[in-house]
């Protein structure tokens, strides 16, 4: 079902429930709002004729109404005798209308009776009673009761069928941004329509937020696509020239100069593989648990995989132990992209520090080098950004390590950042946060 027809159907089925309740509720008080008017008409004629009464006149029966005379033991009066039909009353109804208590009397034709006891002129008690019969108030109930029933069912209906009218014109400009965006042309967002609500102003908002996000998504596959084409292209290119180059000739140590070469390319597009296979996997939502890893022993083991290269790597710790919440392997790849980056660029020493802070882990990696300018630092952990242009192999990596590195450290609620280092190269600090 449409969600105008569930609207309509629900909103009607309470209607009509809420109206059925009340007709029942007002069918059930219906006997007791007749009785109270006849009470109140009884009230008003029993107040004039015992007046009459203690005056010694003799009262008058009104149109439809009975007023008689009684002793106190129930009996009629002599001299009161007329017209209007002798009261027939137990001796228990007696002492109700003595005491004000409203009676009922009879079987089939009921009569309701109101009495009040007053003082003759002659000093004798007196019952003065007024009745009226009850005929036709059971029909009344009963027809009543119906046309509530009927008027409910109706009332129903009526709402039923302007919900619909309602419910349609409120969904209507629902329907128009649907089509809208339904002819959506590429970069183009989704307008709101006149007179709007202010909840499709905020769907039509959101929509928008979701084609930037999608668009922007798009914009970063293509370029990812791009770069990882041309990086791919550079070592596959020169491992078949140089494969070529050997097949083509005799000579042994061309061959063995070429095989070097081939081996250092392939190792490059490992390299490269790798980074993009744990892009990937990261972009892909694969997160292992988070552990208590203590990051002084992570450097220092980092430290040791680099083995002894051009520039002497130095490590300050300035605790014991930093416990962080991270994984074995993510950890292992931060470290080792930093220290190959910084070894990359330094000039004499890399220094690392490890600082443990209250709810953070921070590790900081110094180099000499030439740093990062000011005007790259925003950019410097996008995928396949380079600070230069230049693409050969001798100007460094792929440009996968630190985008790795951001990836990795972001998704543990940790921060990286780039800044100048005392030493006036360039400072990286990964912030993880710290293991309960």
């Amino acid at each position: 079902m449409s969600l105008r027809l569930r609207i309509t159907l629900l909103a009607t089925a309470v209607t009509l429930a809420c109206l059925l309740g009340l007709a029942t509720a007002a069918g059930r008080g219906l006997g007791p709002v007749l009785t109270d008017a006849v009470d109140d008409e009884l009230h008003v004629a029993l107040t004039t004729a015992a007046g009459d009464v203690a005056a010694g006149r003799t009262p008058d029966s009104p149109d439809g109404l009975a007023v008689r005379v009684l002793d106190t033991a129930g009996d009629v009066v002599e001299d009161t005798a007329g017209a209007a039909p002798a009261p027939v009353l137990t001796r228990d109804q007696v002492r109700a209308l003595k005491a004000g208590t409203p009676v009922t009397a009879g079987g089939a034709q009921p009569v309701r009776w109101h009495g009040v006891v007053t003082t003759a002129p002659d000093g004798s008690q007196r019952l003065v009673v007024a009745g009226t019969g009850l005929v036709g108030q059971a029909a009344a109930k009963a027809s009543g009761g119906r046309w509530l029933l009927v008027t409910a069912l109706v009332g129903s209906l009526v709402a039923g069928v302007a919900i619909w009218f309602a419910v349609g014109s409120a969904l209507a400009p629902v329907a128009r941004m649907r089509e809208s965006v339904r002819r959506l042309a590429p970069g183009a967002r989704v307008a709101v329509p006149g007179g709007a609500a202010r909840e499709l102003h905020a769907l039509a908002d959101d929509f928008n937020v979701l084609l930037d996000r999608q668009d922007a998504t798009a914009e970063r596959l293509r370029r990812f696509t791009g770069d990882a084409a041309h990086e791919l292209r550079s070592p596959v290119a020169s491992i078949r020239v140089q494969s070529e180059v050997a097949v083509a000739s005799p000579d042994p140590q061309l061959s063995q100069e070429v095989h070097a070469d081939v081996l250092a390319d392939a190792e490059r597009l490992s390299a490269l593989l790798d980074g993009l296979l744990a892009l990937a996997r990261s972009d892909a939502g694969e997160l292992p648990p988070a552990e208590s890893i203590d990051l002084v022993d992570e450097v220092r083991s980092a430290v040791a995989r680099a083995g002894s290269g051009p520039v002497p790597i130095v490590v300050n710790a300035l605790t014991d132990r930093a416990w962080a919440a991270a994984a074995h392997t993510e950890t292992e790849l931060v470290l080792d992209n930093l220290l190959r980056n910084a070894a990359r660029y330094t000039r004499t020493r890399v220094v690392v520090t490890v600082l443990a802070q209250r709810s953070t882990v921070r590790v900081l990696v110094d180099d000499d080098g030439p740093g990062v300018p000011p005007e790259h630092r925003a950019k410097v952990f996008d995928r396949f950004y380079r600070v230069s242009d230049d693409r050969a192999r001798t100007s460094g990596g792929a440009g996968l390590g630190l985008a790795l590195v951001a990836e990795l450290v972001r998704r543990r609620g940790g921060e990286v950042a780039v800044g100048e280092s005392p030493d006036g190269g360039a400072r990286f600090t990964v912030v993880w946060p710290r293991a309960r």
